[in-house]
C-alpha cells in the first residue's frame, strides 16, 4: 500500500484544503453553466426527451469508470499528477461540445467527459490525506459548499450567457466558458496543490480490483453506505435532468428561470455546509445528522409538485438542497473512518462510481417516468427511492461503532 508522504503540519493542512476548495468551485462552477442548459442544448437537435435523458446519463456513464480508475490510480502515483490531466480533459471536452454536430456526437462528448471529471474520489482522498478523522466531516461539508456555490454562479450564468432561440450556435459561448473554467482549474492544480502521497514502491502489489469490490460489498459499513449513495444519485439527478422541461411544462420557466431556481437553492445550502453541517455532526453524530437530512429530502421530494411555479417551488426546491447539504457530507465522513488510510482512493472511487451509475440510471427513469407516466412522476418515484436511505444510515452507524 502507498503510505503517505508525510504527516501533514496544520497549516499544510489548511492550505491543501482552500486550494482544492478553490479549484472544485472553479470545476462546478463549468458543470454548473451546462446543467440547466442541456434540456434546451437537446432540443435545438430536435432532440426527444429520452434523448435529452441520455446526454445527462453519459457524463455520468464516464464518471461511472473514470471515478475507481482514478481513485485507485492516484493511490499508486499519487494525486497531483491525475487532478491535472483530468482537468485538462475535461476543459478539452467542454470546448468540443460546443461544436458537436449531432446529438450522437454530443453523447460521445458527454461520455468522456464524464470519464475525465470522475476525479472526486482522488480529492476526497487528497482531504482525507491531510485532515484528521475527527475533522473529516467538516471538511467534506465545505468540499460540498464549494460545489454548491459553483452551483449558484454556473447555472445563473449558463441561464443568461445562453441564446436558445439562436438554435445550437446559442449555446457555444457558456460551453466555452466552462472550457475556460475548466482549463483554469487545471491550472491551480499544477501551481498550487502539492502532492499528499509518495509513488508506490515497485515491489507492492496491490489488492486486485474483484478483490477490492468484494470487500466493500461484504463491509456492514462501506457496503450499506455504497447503496444509500446510489438511491440518493438516482432521485437527485433524475430530477434534475427533468426540472427545465417540468418546469418549462407545468410554468413556462426558461433557462434563466432554471438557472435561479437552482442559484436560490445554492444560496441556502453553501453556508449551511461552510458553518453548520460539521458542528451538527461533532454534536449529534454523523449517522444520525444523515438520517435527519434524508428525513427532509424525502418530504421535499414529494412537496415539490404541489409548488406554485414561483416562491413555493423555491422554497421546496431549496429544503431539498439544504437537507442534502446537512446529511450527505456525513456519508464521506463515516466511510473514511471505516477503510483503511492507505485504500481512500480506491474506496471513495466506488463509491463515487455507485454515484455515477446511480446517475446515469436516474436520468433514464426520470425521462421515462417524466414522458409516460406523469410529469410529475420523477418526484413522487424520488421521495420513494431515498425513504430507505434513512434506515440504512442508521444502520451504517451502528455498524461503524462496533468495527
Amino acid at each position: 500500500m502507498t503510505p503517505q508522504a508525510e504527516a501533514p503540519s496544520p497549516r499544510r493542512s489548511v492550505w491543501a484544503l482552500y486550494t482544492l476548495l478553490s479549484v472544485t468551485f472553479i470545476n462546478i462552477l463549468g458543470f454548473g453553466i451546462v446543467v440547466p442548459l442541456l434540456p434546451f442544448y437537446g432540443q435545438s437537435f430536435h432532440a426527444q426527451p429520452w434523448q435529452i435523458g441520455l446526454i445527462f446519463s453519459a457524463y455520468s456513464m464516464g464518471s461511472f469508470f473514470g471515478e475507481p480508475f482514478w481513485g485507485r490510480l492516484s493511490d499508486r502515483i499519487g494525486r497531483k499528477p491525475i487532478l491535472v490531466s483530468t482537468t485538462l480533459a475535461n476543459c478539452l471536452c467542454y470546448g468540443a461540445l460546443a461544436f458537436a454536430p449531432s446529438i450522437g456526437f454530443a453523447f460521445v462528448i458527454r461520455f468522456l467527459g464524464g470519464m475525465a471529471a470522475g476525479n472526486g474520489s482522488v480529492i476526497q482522498g487528497y482531504i482525507a490525506d491531510v485532515t484528521a478523522p475527527e475533522d473529516r466531516a467538516g471538511r467534506m461539508a465545505n468540499l460540498g459548499a464549494a460545489y454548491n456555490i459553483g452551483f449558484i454562479l454556473g447555472p445563473v450564468a449558463g441561464g443568461f450567457l445562453a441564446k436558445p432561440s439562436a438554435g445550437t450556435i446559442g449555446f457555444q459561448i457558456p460551453l466555452l466558458a466552462a472550457s475556460a473554467l475548466a482549463g483554469l482549474s487545471s491550472l491551480g492544480i499544477l501551481l498550487l496543490v502539492r502532492e499528499s502521497r509518495r509513488v508506490r514502491p515497485v515491489d507492492t502489489h496491490p489488492p486486485s480490483r474483484w478483490a477490492v469490490i468484494g470487500f466493500a460489498a461484504r463491509h456492514p459499513v462501506v457496503g450499506r453506505l455504497m447503496l444509500l449513495t446510489f438511491m440518493v444519485g438516482f432521485a437527485f439527478t433524475g430530477i434534475e435532468s427533468v426540472f427545465g422541461l417540468w418546469a418549462h411544462h407545468r410554468f413556462a420557466w426558461q433557462p434563466r428561470d432554471v438557472g435561479l431556481c437552482f442559484a436560490i437553492s445554492g444560496l441556502v445550502s453553501s453556508p449551511t455546509q461552510f458553518f453548520i453541517t460539521g458542528t451538527l455532526s461533532r454534536r449529534f453524530g454523523e449517522a444520525r445528522m444523515l438520517a435527519v437530512g434524508m428525513v427532509g429530502t424525502v418530504i421535499a421530494m414529494a412537496l415539490i409538485p404541489f409548488g406554485d411555479g414561483r416562491w413555493a417551488t423555491y422554497a421546496l426546491m431549496a429544503m431539498m438542497a439544504l437537507c442534502s447539504s446537512v446529511a450527505f457530507p456525513n456519508a464521506g465522513a463515516l466511510m473514511s473512518r471505516a477503510i483503511d488510510e492507505h485504500s481512500q482512493g480506491q474506496i471513495m472511487g466506488l463509491n463515487n462510481a455507485c454515484g455515477a451509475f446511480a446517475r446515469f440510471a436516474g436520468p433514464s427513469g426520470a425521462a421515462f417516468v417524466y414522458s409516460s407516466i406523469s410529469v410529475d412522476g420523477p418526484y413522487f418515484l424520488g421521495a420513494l427511492v431515498v425513504a430507505p436511505a434513512i434506515l440504512l444510515a442508521l444502520g451504517a452507524g451502528k455498524a461503524a461503532g462496533r468495527v
